[in-house]
């Protein structure tokens, strides 16, 4: 196959999946009604956030986890149609093959890069990895390694830091004994042994803590008694979005970052610990087409910023964005509420008036 229809084929199954500790990559086969991602993604959460070309932002549930060979599997979205994606053969592979790592590096959402299999069996902690120059990058980890045939052959696991395009694959023959093993028990919380590869489940697990075949402890994707929650600023900003009416775990896209949307606009929220200011960017419409409306619309947004109260109308790229900027201590939920209340507004107000007045476009989702 052509990488760029490899690329369009995968866009669809390829999910992002978020948690409050950062974000990654996952992908769904349909043989298996799963999500396949990395257990390091998912981080001991039971519920992550999961969004994809074919559905909106949801929560979802970790059914299995193996710490072992760095693997966990999601429940599927409902109602979706999906595309279907195989799995290779991890014995036709060969140094030297062309490959593609796709997922969602660095928060550039779809992204795919091209290489070759540099090392088909590199032995790291006692497994084999499929060592590629591809580049690997953060949010890659639990995106799929497809060969030229459009197969799942791997999926990608980590990279060595300072390494130049040093990235590594558990190869798809694990994948297929981890879905083998999970199988019979789907729709059961489950997790594989890290000692003896045992698989654990409420019904066996020993005194509620103790793999049943080797006596190693042992933790079951479960939900907790009692949720873990943020602390500082970031439990601040989610009060101030939970008193909006905002779910925030769905809003949650790493560590101090959320997401949320108020009409068709899209906000962005980030709190820098080093420079102590959060930042709130609501992505409103594009520019417009007609080239004789862009002066006059950028008088408008140069006056309106005299009435705007601590917001800030600005254009970045082809994107009209409306923002504010909060020092840390001066945020209190009080403050914080109304603040972002008039941001949000305002944001949904702006992006409809720039629409009808000036020809602005719809903002182009990723």
């Amino acid at each position: 196959m052509d990488p760029q229809q490899i690329i369009e084929h995968y866009q669809k199954a390829i999910i992002q999946i978020a948690t409050s500790g950062g974000t990654g990559t996952g992908f769904y086969l349909k043989e298996y009604d799963i999500i396949i991602t990395n257990d390091h993604v998912v981080a001991e959460h039971v519920e992550v956030t999961i969004a994809g070309k074919a559905f909106d932002k949801a929560l979802t549930r970790v059914w299995y986890t193996d710490r072992k060979h760095d693997l966990a599997f999601l429940e599927a979205p409902k109602n979706i149609e999906l595309p279907d994606i195989f799995l290779g053969k991890y014995e036709a592979m060969h140094d030297g093959d062309p490959v593609l790592a796709i997922g969602h590096p660095y928060g550039l959402n779809y992204t795919a890069t091209q290489g070759v299999i540099s090392k088909v069996d590199r032995i790291r902690d006692g497994l084999k990895f499929i060592q590629i120059d591809a580049a690997i990058n953060p949010g890659n980890s639990g995106g799929p390694l497809v060969n030229m045939n459009g197969e799942v052959i791997g999926v990608n696991s980590f990279i060595i830091r300072g390494g130049d395009n040093l990235g590594f694959a558990l190869p798809v023959n694990y994948l297929r004994e981890a879905l083998q093993l999970y199988q019979p028990n789907r729709g059961q919380a489950s997790t594989r042994c890290f000692s003896c590869g045992q698989l654990v489940l409420q019904s066996n697990i020993d005194s509620g803590k103790y793999c049943p075949s080797c006596g190693t402890e042992i933790k079951l994707p479960e939900a907790p008694e009692k949720e873990i929650a943020p602390v500082g600023v970031a439990k601040t900003i989610e009060e101030i979005l939970q008193a909006l009416g905002k779910d925030v775990k769905l809003a949650r896209e790493g560590v101090n970052n959320w997401s949320v949307k108020e009409g068709s606009a899209k906000i962005k929220i980030s709190y820098n610990s080093e420079n102590f200011f959060i930042a709130a960017d609501a992505y409103l419409c594009q520019m417009p087409e007609d080239s004789t409306k862009i002066k006059p619309l950028y008088q408008y947004l140069l006056e309106e910023n005299y009435r705007t109260n601590g917001l800030v109308l600005s254009c970045l790229k082809q994107n009209i964005v409306l923002s504010c900027i909060v020092y840390d201590l001066d945020l209190t939920k009080e403050a914080g509420v109304e603040t972002f209340r008039n941001l949000f507004q305002k944001a949904d107000y702006y992006d409809d008036f720039l629409k009808q007045q000036y020809g602005c476009m719809n903002r182009l989702e990723e």
